[in-house]
């Protein structure tokens, strides 16, 4: 065969993008980092072709014979996966394979556009065709056993309870975390900042379109996803909108799937799209405006007295991580009167709701919500998942990715409530466990070891972080979160009842108590085990005016091995704030009027190996909705048979809970 002659050409693309912030005023400026992004490659391949040289005796007597034996083993031919071109080819083949890969991971978009595959196909051709049958047969066979297997696994939970004799009951409302739900454009009237045309009714949060349009369309892309600093709403000519049905959270980007799991195993147990429902919401909005713009929580209400009139049950409610706050919110809503609220009385959640799954909540924030609104850190912050954060980290500096979470009011309902009462003094923090043999507490949540000015003069708690966080972002961001949130803790019930007419208290469980509904039963479900951020080493920046921030976190080093302090968790949300689950648990709770029944049940974080989503014993905040026993939790619930789960509790959390006091009883 031919050496064939390949060539891959480079290719280079520089783009300069920046930031529209006029109608901005952000103290610290938001000026884009510039990316350019080069990629080059080449293959090269060469073969050799050997001469075979034998060497007979001229003193044998038997040179005749030797020699015509030789002869028949030249026409001998070696078994195809023992000949050199086969080990060359098959060589060559992996070698372009695994340069492709590795550089695909870093390619830019338009080089993967450019990418003609043409070529390499043919040469896969020709290299398959040097393959023995027989190898190629048991191959394909390999495949089909393995595709076999995975459509086995995709709805085993659900068959294997379907033979058990569980079938569908209650109807099933999933409300999505924060991120999860895709975001679609419904802009028609091309500004003269972006063709909005183009993108109507494309996914511009959860698709591929989505880090296609960050890379090549910078400015476009930020125009459509940011939102009004002031108003908190769309700005002037850009429309964007939750997707809508099963399919607005199942997957996050085509193969990374987030609620598909839950929606193949229901469905085994004869669950459809009229008896279970994905109640997405736009997640950059504050919970009241949700329902201003959209409507949203009267046509979650709608949906389920629908649900009882048509089919005689209660619903059950199934959230994951901010959807636990939504779903809290939405039971303070539907009671309340008021022109804005849902007027569905005091029994309304009692009457109509059967069950509250609250899934890797984040009842009472997480610590990692400040650091991302402060200085545009996002590894793994606020639930956002591999993919999410790529793009955001890989196309905006800092500075850019806090300005733009910072007009997302949404996002700030998850930071920190209950103040030191919960997360700790300086010296001291309920999660503190002599057994660590840590030198700080928790509670020592911001610390700077270098002080150049009074930004950095001392130390911080979490609720010390939280005015430090609004004293270095614009005055319209403390101005909304103020306006949309508390962050409190009421000690008496007094202050309670004061608190039930207030929306701002209302995302807060320790200002505001739940329903007094003692039919509800509550399952709180959630991971372990998994090291998650729960403090930080920052530091002043010298040159302001260079990263466009005043604060940061620091760096590696060797004097500061540990700028990211490590707590429990499930990756993404602390241990720590599952703690409101065993203060609802408690006998005669303030915070549980109606003795609402609370079943804790903890999963410990034991992923397989090879398994990138960690298989069905993870317990990371996101693939936990993977996980098998989540999955049969789930479905025991949905078909009426909540009574058999029991508490299982690993953790130290309860001694946790017990060391927190809020206030009298």
């Amino acid at each position: 065969m031919p050496p064939r002659r390949r060539k891959q050409a480079g290719s280079s693309q520089q783009q300069q993008l920046d930031i529209d912030t006029a109608q901005v005023a952000d103290p610290v400026g938001a000026v884009p980092v510039v990316e350019s992004a080069t990629r080059e490659g080449a293959h090269d391949g060469a073969s050799d072709n050997e001469k075979i040289k034998q060497r007979t005796s001229s003193k044998s007597p038997d040179r005749k014979k030797n020699a015509g034996t030789h002869r028949r083993r030249q026409t001998v031919r070696k078994p195809i996966n023992q000949s050199r071109r086969f080990v060359f080819f098959l060589g060559a083949f992996l070698g372009i394979f695994l340069a492709w890969y590795f550089a695909a991971k870093d390619a830019t978009f338009d080089v993967l556009q450019e990418l003609n595959l043409d070529a390499l196909s043919e040469f896969v051709d020709e290299i398959k065709d040097n393959f023995p049958i027989g190898l190629l047969k048991e191959a394909e066979d390999i495949s089909k056993q393995e595709q076999q297997r995975l459509k086995q696994e995709a709805f085993a939970i659900g068959r294997h309870m379907r033979e058990e004799g569980i079938r569908a009951k209650y109807p099933v409302v999933m409300v999505p975390g924060v991120i999860s739900t895709g975001l679609e454009s419904w802009s028609v009237v091309d500004t003269t900042e972006c063709g909005c045309e183009q993108y109507f009714r494309k996914r511009l949060w959860g698709s591929f379109n989505m880090l296609r349009a960050m890379f090549l369309d910078k400015t476009c892309w930020l125009k459509h996803i940011m939102l009004d600093p002031h108003t908190g709403l769309d700005p002037e000519g850009y429309k964007l909108r939750a997707a809508q049905g099963l399919d607005a959270a199942d997957f996050f980007m085509a193969g990374y799937w987030i609620w598909n799991k839950i929606l193949e195993n229901l469905a085994v147990i004869a669950y459809d799209p009229n008896t279970m429902h994905s109640a997405a919401y736009d997640w950059r909005l504050s919970y009241i405006d949700l329902e201003r713009r959209d409507g949203y929580f009267s046509k979650l209400k709608v949906l389920i007295e629908e649900h009882k009139r048509l089919r005689g049950q209660k619903t059950v409610l199934v959230s994951h991580s901010m959807g636990s706050q939504v779903v809290f919110f939405f039971f303070k809503w539907v009671e309340a009167a008021g022109p804005e609220f849902g007027n569905g009385g005091n029994t309304w959640v009692n009457d109509y709701v059967e069950a509250f799954v609250d899934i890797s909540g984040s009842t009472l924030g997480t610590p990692k919500s400040i650091v991302a609104l402060l200085s545009g850190e996002m590894r793994d912050t606020v639930q956002l998942n591999a993919l999410a954060v790529y793009g955001l980290e890989k196309f905006f500096s800092r500075a850019e990715r806090a300005l733009l979470l910072r007009t997302f009011t949404g996002i700030a309902s998850m930071l920190p409530k209950g103040g030191d009462a919960v997360w700790g003094a300086l010296t001291h923090a309920p999660d503190d466990d002599p057994a660590q043999n840590r030198s700080t507490s928790y509670g020592n949540f911001l610390q700077f070891q270098t002080v150049l000015s009074d930004m950095s003069s001392k130390n911080l708690t979490v609720a010390e972080s939280i005015e430090f966080l609004y004293s270095q972002a614009p005055h319209w961001f403390r101005d909304r979160i103020k306006e949309n949130y508390s962050f409190g803790l009421a000690k008496t019930r007094q202050e309670l009842v004061a608190n039930e007419n207030d929306y701002r208290k209302w995302v807060n469980p320790l200002e505001v108590a739940l329903p007094n509904a003692p039919d509800l039963k509550i399952f709180c479900f959630y991971g372990i085990g998994k090291p998650t951020e729960r403090a930080y080493v920052y530091q002043e920046e010298k040159d302001k005016s260079n990263v466009k921030l005043n604060v940061t976190i620091s760096s590696y080093s060797s004097q500061n091995p540990e700028p990211v302090i490590m707590g429990e968790g499930d990756g993404t949300v602390s241990l720590l704030t599952h703690a409101m689950c065993h203060k609802w648990k408690e006998q005669g709770s303030k915070f549980n009027p109606g003795n609402s029944k609370v079943v804790i049940v903890e999963m410990p974080h034991e992923p397989e190996r090879f398994d990138v989503r960690g298989g069905p014993k993870t317990a990371d905040h996101v693939d936990v909705l993977g996980r098998a026993e989540l999955n049969e939790l789930v479905l025991k619930v949905a078909s009426g048979n909540g009574h058999e789960i029991q508490d299982r509790l690993v953790s130290k959390l309860a001694e946790y809970a017990a060391k927190i006091d809020l206030g009298e009883n």
